[in-house]
């Protein structure tokens, strides 16, 4: 797939965070989808998002190297909402983004994008996400981050490594974004 492609389909498909937000809200609406094993999970991402987005003071060296983009980009992020690396993650690279007009952040799910998303799997193999592509106004690749910090990885292969199950090392990997409050994004 061409950048063109994935061009038009920011522009056709891709939401603002605001609407990722709303649509997500709706779902946990939907009295058929408080049925499905995502439901809490979903909700919970969802109370996450919101209280970092709020809470989150973006660094003064951040600020820097924001304000210092001056060129216009396209910051692409493939997610969805039950993913708690998204929540954990997307408040905070949507807060960084805010601080220069520049930067255009637009969000595609990543089942409607699998094509797309299958252009930046994790090791080369993997749909992990949330996966942040940035383009320049040529749609030229800058940079791509995701899933996760570097460091926040290391806690999940440890943890794998020292053979705990899933649910243990998503508690550890939890506190330990609870503990970084985005300072090692």
């Amino acid at each position: 797939m061409s950048i063109s492609r994935i061009s038009e389909r920011i522009n056709k498909s891709g939401l603002t965070y605001a609407k990722f937000l709303e649509l997500t809200q709706q779902k946990l609406s939907d009295d058929e989808f408080k049925k499905n094993e995502k439901y809490d999970v979903t909700k919970l991402n969802l109370q996450r998002s919101n209280r970092i987005y709020k809470t989150y003071t973006v660094s003064e060296q951040v600020k820097e190297l924001i304000h210092s983009i001056n060129k216009p980009q396209i910051w692409m992020v493939i997610t969805e909402d039950w993913c708690g690396d998204s929540a954990q993650n997307l408040p905070y690279i949507v807060k960084i983004a805010e601080l220069n007009s520049l930067i255009e952040l637009r969000i595609l799910l990543r089942y409607q994008n699998l094509d797309i998303m299958d252009m930046y799997l994790t090791n080369g193999k993997s749909r992990s996400i949330p996966k942040l592509v940035a383009f320049d106004k040529d749609g030229n690749e800058l940079f791509q981050w995701g899933p996760r910090p570097k460091e926040a990885q290391l806690v999940v292969d440890l943890s794998i490594k020292n053979g705990l199950d899933k649910n243990a090392y998503l508690e550890k990997l939890h506190l330990w974004y609870s503990e970084d409050k985005g300072q090692t994004l």
